[in-house]
């Protein structure tokens, strides 16, 4: 009886288990472009991650973006960005094309010059910021947009007749990458 029972049970177990198609870990590489609003600039990110399952990946995103903005006749500002975010990705097929949907959170940090034509300023802080994104895996080649949200920052600066002024920084910004990762392929 007790064989039995194992047998029943080993057999359960084997029936129940779905192995990986992909490999666990993936290291990512992308270049793209960054649109803020009134501007534009470009990135370069490195985003390691490992795969639950095949559907869902967990991973870590460290990205620079280098972004030029033009406000009206008069006012501009260039800003760099750097960001250490935590994110999640859902792929929605386990073909060769592998759209998926996704969410992060982490640590922008900011440095942003900022000039009209009568007062310039400058920044650097450090925002919590978060992002949504969709993309897509073809192979070893992947295109992703996402929308950095990161709330405003405020430039001290000075007007031309030595008064103190204020500008108003948007941080906020989509990215558009391409890219190709090693490692991470079907098993």
């Amino acid at each position: 009886m007790k064989k039995v029972l194992l047998i029943l049970v080993f057999v359960a177990a084997v029936s129940t288990v779905k192995a990986q198609e992909f490999k666990p870990f993936q290291l990512y590489l992308g270049l793209g472009y960054t649109i803020p609003t009134g501007g534009g600039g470009i990135l370069f990110d490195f985003e390691p991650a490992y795969r639950i399952s095949d559907e869902i990946a967990v991973g870590l995103r460290m990205e620079a973006a280098l972004m030029g903005r033009v406000v009206g006749d008069t006012e501009a500002s260039i800003s760099g960005t750097t960001s250490y975010t935590v994110n999640g990705k859902y792929y929605f097929s386990n073909g060769k094309f592998r759209p998926y949907a996704g969410v992060g959170v982490g640590l922008f940090s900011l440095a942003s010059v900022a000039a009209n034509g009568n007062a310039a300023g400058a920044s650097a802080e450090s925002k919590i910021g978060f992002y949504p994104r969709l993309g897509f895996d073809l192979g070893h080649f992947n295109i992703n947009l996402d929308y950095n949200i990161i709330p405003s920052s405020e430039a001290q600066g000075v007007d031309n007749n030595g008064n103190e002024t204020t500008f108003d920084i948007k941080n906020s910004y989509m990215g558009i990458r391409i890219g190709a990762f090693i490692f991470g392929g079907r098993n």
